[in-house]
């Protein structure tokens, strides 16, 4: 009797527990795909639905190149008391009545969101929903939504102007100012202060001494080839190298590594000649073609500085690892030598091996300085007093945020 008790008993119980039966352990929600299987007391909890966001607004955003929609809003309430709030969705349709469609969220505590897919030209609608959940080991247990009203239409387009950059635009007029005020002033006749560059004072000099000695001048103008801008400074000086030289009558020789160089050089030579009133005196040959490698150039200069002890070596280019190598060869030739780079790690070698060396502007400075053509005297003394100028701007800035008086940095940066 107590065995068939006990048997009645365990049927009753696996009936019980069974499918569809009255005892169950776990719940499953798939009414939404991110939902996943929970504990039964992890259903959707009464009063977790945030207050929807106010005023929202859209507009293009401003001062750039166009596809930005830039949107604005009020937190919701609940972002501020009660923190049902975890984020902000933003939606987009095209047209009134288009599907929205998410295009992007950001965190809780943000007003702001710029869509950066715009299409120019299209009208868009834009809703922003704030969103509350609740996740647990990375996965989403719930999510409620409030979404706001449609706002719109809106489209995006681009700006003629950065007006964020304003100040810059203030800096540039400024240097323009004053470039064109010291151009005119160059022309009326009025003498400008340019300071003495020492290497170029000594042009003059050095060709004289070649022409007393009777030996040749080198010009070596670089490694590097036309598109470089030390290498156009180097060969603009040339010309006024080689019109003193042919005014002295005195043989100039300008050995180059790049076939471009060596056409523009040698026309730069043959116009000096002919500004020396002695075209005829001009020679083809002394502006030849040695060869594009490095080193290759190098010993080559050197064997010829060996050879023909020159007086005189002017070094106006870009140079590299060479420079060392043919400086000191023409130091110990007796030459005297003016060298000019804007080659930041090369200038301590001509420094040390040559008598007067341009140092970075000075370089660039050189047409300027020895031509005295008016408009080059005035585009030189314009961007001087425009850097005299931000250097004193950068000394004022210092001493007053030191003292915590003044922030003058903001006037150099992007204004928002």
């Amino acid at each position: 009797m107590n065995n068939r008790n006990g048997i009645f008993i365990f049927l009753v119980l696996i009936v019980l527990m069974g499918p569809g039966g009255i005892v169950q352990g776990q719940v499953q929600d798939v009414s939404n795909d991110d939902a996943t299987v929970v504990d039964s007391v992890s259903a959707i909890p009464p009063n977790v639905t945030p207050v929807m966001v106010r005023n929202l607004t859209v507009r293009d955003n401003p001062n750039d190149q166009g596809g930005a929609i830039r949107l604005n809003w009020h937190l919701s309430v609940d972002d501020y008391d009660g923190g049902k709030v975890t984020a902000y969705r933003i939606l987009r349709s095209i047209g009134a009545d288009g599907e929205f469609e998410e295009v992007g969220d950001v965190p809780a505590g943000n007003d702001q969101f710029t869509d950066n897919n715009a299409e120019d030209g299209t009208d868009y609608y834009y809703r922003v929903a704030a969103i509350n959940s609740l996740k647990q080991d990375g996965q989403v247990l719930w999510t409620v939504a409030s979404d706001s009203d449609p706002v719109g239409p809106v489209s995006s387009s681009a700006q003629w102007f950065d007006f964020q950059r304003v100040n810059m635009f203030i800096g540039v007029i400024f240097v323009c100012a004053a470039i064109l005020y010291f151009i005119r002033q160059a022309k009326s006749g009025k003498e400008l202060f340019i300071r003495k560059i020492a290497g170029l004072d000594s042009v003059d000099e050095a060709v004289g001494r070649a022409t007393e000695m009777g030996k040749k001048i080198f010009f070596i103008p670089g490694i590097n080839d036309m598109d470089n801008v030390q290498t156009i400074a180097g060969v603009t000086i040339l010309g006024r190298v080689a019109q003193l030289a042919a005014e002295y009558e005195t043989w100039i020789e300008v050995p180059v590594c790049k076939s471009l160089v060596m056409i523009t050089a040698k026309e730069v030579v043959k116009e000096a000649y002919a500004k020396a009133g002695r075209p005829d005196a001009f020679n083809e040959n002394q502006v030849h073609y040695l060869t594009d490698d490095q080193f290759g150039y190098a010993a080559a200069i050197d064997g010829m500085i060996v050879r023909e002890k020159p007086a005189t070596i002017f070094y106006m280019g870009a140079f590299f690892a060479e420079s060392l190598i043919m400086a000191e060869t023409g130091n110990a030739s007796g030459a005297i030598q003016i060298a000019g780079t804007a080659m930041p790690s090369q200038l301590p070698f001509f420094v040390a091996a040559c008598d007067y060396t341009l140092i970075g502007e000075e370089l660039f400075a050189a047409s300027a300085y020895l031509s005295r053509e008016p408009k080059l005297l005035g585009s030189l003394k314009g961007q001087d007093v425009s850097k005299g100028v931000i250097l004193v701007a950068i000394i004022i800035g210092v001493i007053l945020e030191s003292f915590n008086i003044f922030q003058l940095s903001n006037w150099f940066s992007v204004i928002e």
